[in-house]
């Protein structure tokens, strides 16, 4: 089944950018336009593509054929490169999976590097973005698994460092007499999100395991720190966040030289590896100056 350009590339735009008059306005045409183009699509399939919002959002069946659009951009992409031709004629889209502490501390320097390619990124637990590539919503992953994912190449990229952090105030206030089972069953804790396990895993490896501390749910990687500096709660921060705040005494460790390695690996899909070195060789490269 073939194509055609112009019916894929409202399709993308509409999954998008979230309605139909978004994309119109992205590719100079009427809504009117998008839509017939959405209906054609829809004819040739024979299914709905598209759940009308707002905002809109892809069927099982929409999200596929997108990501057929994106990958074919990106083979496009990648030819155009090979033959001398105008970058600037043919910019790629890519859409990969990536935890939000990686986007926080690192990988900006990543996509700094790559030419001709506009990220599109997912946010997703590190233990829980592998599951993107595994329905092919995607075409690369940053995880915290080192098994390659069924039809990818994995590589690794070393470990992020986390460390559980307090302000001074927080840590007078909850563990005067320490940071015990009892003391840090009471205090309240930072979570990034349901999928976030690392304050879980600290609690077992260096204080007790069970524990279910009172928890704040942020998910946000710089409210995370904010909200540790705030004396909000505890909670594990990547190590090159928060070495500036600890070195000027705000921020703390709970327990000295307790730090979690989360070692992280960058998987891309094997059938668009080639079109994705560039972005491959810039991953490593600040994956190697960044993390241990």
């Amino acid at each position: 089944m073939q194509f055609a350009p112009h019916h894929l590339a409202a399709l993308s735009h509409v999954l998008r950018l979230g309605s139909f008059e978004a994309a119109a306005f992205a590719l100079s045409v009427t809504p009117s336009a998008i839509s017939q183009r959405i209906k054609a699509l829809e004819d040739q399939t024979g299914t709905a593509l598209v759940l009308r919002g707002p905002p809109s959002a892809g069927t099982e069946a929409g999200l596929r054929i997108a990501k057929h659009a994106e990958d074919i951009g990106l083979l496009e992409a990648q030819l155009t490169r090979e033959l001398a031709l105008d970058v600037g004629q043919n910019t790629a889209r890519l859409k990969l999976a990536i935890n939000a502490d990686s986007l926080a501390t690192w990988f900006i320097e990543a996509m700094a590097a790559v030419e001709g390619v506009l990220f599109d990124l997912v946010i997703d637990d590190q233990d829980h973005s592998a599951e993107w590539l595994r329905r092919g919503e995607v075409s690369a992953a940053i995880t915290a698994h080192d098994k390659p994912v069924t039809g990818c190449d994995a590589y690794p990229l070393g470990e992020q460092q986390y460390v559980a952090t307090a302000s001074p105030a927080y840590m007078r206030r909850w563990f005067s007499k320490g940071v015990t089972a009892k003391s840090i069953s009471r205090a309240p804790c930072l979570v990034f999100d349901a999928k976030d396990a690392l304050q879980r895993r600290w609690l077992e490896a260096n204080i007790a395991p069970h524990l279910s501390p009172p928890t704040h749910f942020l998910p946000s990687s710089q409210g995370f720190v904010e909200a540790a500096v705030a004396g909000l709660g505890w909670g594990m921060n990547p190590l090159q966040l928060v070495t500036p705040l600890i070195d000027q005494g705000r921020l703390q460790p709970l327990v000295e030289q307790t730090e979690l390695a989360v070692p992280l690996t960058w998987q891309v899909s094997r059938v668009m590896a080639p079109s994705l070195a560039d972005v491959t060789r810039s991953v490593l490269n600040a994956a190697k100056c960044n993390l241990k």
